[in-house]
């Protein structure tokens, strides 16, 4: 099998590269800047010079992209897609249903939103992790660390509880640009999203945006309006719910929740903002995905995942990789934890601030517990997980 694939700044993509050589399928890799585009002559000549050099038997990239896929359908080439972002406005694009796709996505709620709406060119694969990697890198964790400090790794990276991952707090931010909305529509999104903190497992916030509330939205980005992609199948309320109120809600949430976390336990964050708003909470800035984020996930008494929230149900790929570093996770609740771990074996679930607070207590005082839960979990990703078993069941789906 040889395979074509096309990045452009994704995470992961060394993983996949690592995984080919592991199955023993050839490949070639092409990073291209025009890859996010939905229209690019410039990418089209990329394509063909490539499929013309090569014979592939099929295109893979992470995430999905219109350009590509029409390239493949015209030249009626497999594409497989592995999609590892929610939202993905890209996927709304009207090339989704092009027949050479082979689309996966990680959430299932998603995934059966799409097949329900008659698109058959979907397919469902939860995330998946490097196991070789990550175990390799973890082996060092007593050895000394690099920055000069005299410490070991896990010296320098152990704390009790620790969260990574962005805070949405940049300035300028999709939400905070709506500086002039109206009272009443700003006291009825701070009610829809102060809603939406109490309820896991449903996403209702799109359904309670009515025309009215839209139009004062629009009305307060003016003279800019939000609009869908001429190509594309997602609607102004599905962005403004998915991409504006979502980012927020997860500010507000994460914010909260860190700074509870903060008054009772060490809590360190790696984020690439500055959070002022979290004094008793360690800001350690952003750190690489494949150096140093392993390190945060095993060295971490307690690993946070506060999901997004237009993540319907899925399993984020940060939960992931925690695991797959034989950390031990919290999370909030995210229905698939239930289908592929064991939650209170594997891992660990909260389901309000309060039940966060006590069970970062009980799992602190609990090491053995913690310990054997994190091994559980580990097990199971390095078993299930991995991007050569997902690599394998993508395949036997697109080649049968």
């Amino acid at each position: 099998m040889n395979l074509l694939l096309f990045t452009w700044q994704d995470l992961g993509i060394r993983d996949i590269c690592e995984a080919l050589d592991e199955l023993g399928c050839g490949y070639k890799c092409v990073s291209d800047k025009h890859l996010r585009e939905r229209v690019s002559p410039e990418f089209d000549q990329v394509f063909a010079r490539e499929v013309e050099e090569g014979h592939y038997d099929a295109v893979f990239t992470f995430n999905f992209s219109p350009v590509l896929s029409h390239n493949c359908n015209r030249r009626k080439i497999p594409y497989i897609s592995f999609v590892y972002d929610s939202p993905l406005i890209q996927l709304y694009s009207v090339a989704l249903i092009n027949p050479c796709n082979y689309i996966f996505v990680f959430d299932k709620e998603l995934y059966l939103e799409l097949k329900q709406g008659q698109i058959s060119t979907v397919y469902y694969a939860p995330l998946a992790v490097n196991a070789k990697r990550l175990a390799g890198q973890l082996a060092g964790l007593d050895g000394p660390d690099e920055d000069g400090s005299g410490k070991t790794i896990r010296q320098n990276y152990t704390c009790d509880v620790s969260f990574l991952g962005s805070m949405y707090n940049e300035k300028n931010n999709f939400f905070d640009r709506m500086e002039t909305l109206a009272p009443y529509a700003r006291g009825y999104l701070d009610a829809v999203m102060a809603a939406q903190q109490k309820v896991s497992g449903q996403w209702f916030v799109e359904e309670l945006l009515t025309p009215e509330l839209i139009e004062a939205m629009q009305q307060s980005l003016a003279p800019a309006r939000v609009t869908a992609n001429a190509d594309g199948i997602e609607t102004v309320p599905w962005l403004f719910a998915n991409v504006f109120l979502a980012r927020k809600i997860a500010a507000l949430e994460r914010q909260k929740l860190l700074k509870a976390v903060s008054e009772h336990f060490e809590t360190w964050l790696y984020t690439p903002n500055p959070t002022p708003e979290l004094p008793r909470v360690r800001n350690r800035g952003p750190v690489d995905y494949y150096r140093y984020m392993p390190y945060v996930f095993a060295c971490s008494r307690i690993n946070l995942n506060i999901t997004l929230r237009s993540i319907r149900s899925a399993i984020p790929l940060r939960a992931m990789d925690i695991m797959g570093a034989g950390g031990f996770l919290l999370s909030n609740y995210q229905a698939e934890f239930f289908e592929l771990f064991v939650p209170g074996e594997d891992m660990a679930i909260f389901y309000s601030p309060e039940d966060l607070l006590q069970k970062c207590d009980y799992y602190l005082k609990h090491e053995a517990e913690r310990h054997q839960m994190a091994a559980n979990a580990c097990g199971k990703v390095r078993e299930k997980h991995t991007f050569e078993v997902r690599l394998k069941e993508i395949f036997s789906v697109v080649f049968g």
